[in-house]
């Protein structure tokens, strides 16, 4: 069963907000100024496709410390 093309373009979208807001939520892991995040965050929204990818490989900041 081949799907219509707005089915084909709806699931893209959902998987570019997917990927956008994973990488966000990884950001938020990351000990950054509010400079870098919103760098960072720019590169997620104008590059949808590579931006999260490459906010995930390239690992900003450092990783903050969860003390329980």
């Amino acid at each position: 069963m081949p799907f219509s093309p707005d089915i084909m373009r709806a699931l893209l979208l959902i998987c570019l907000l997917g990927m956008a807001v994973l990488a966000a939520l990884f950001l938020r892991q990351r000990s950054l100024s509010l400079f870098a995040y919103l760098g960072w965050g720019l590169l997620i929204v104008l590059f949808p496709l590579l931006g999260p990818f490459l906010v995930l490989l390239s690992r900003p900041g450092k990783q903050r410390c969860n003390s329980l």
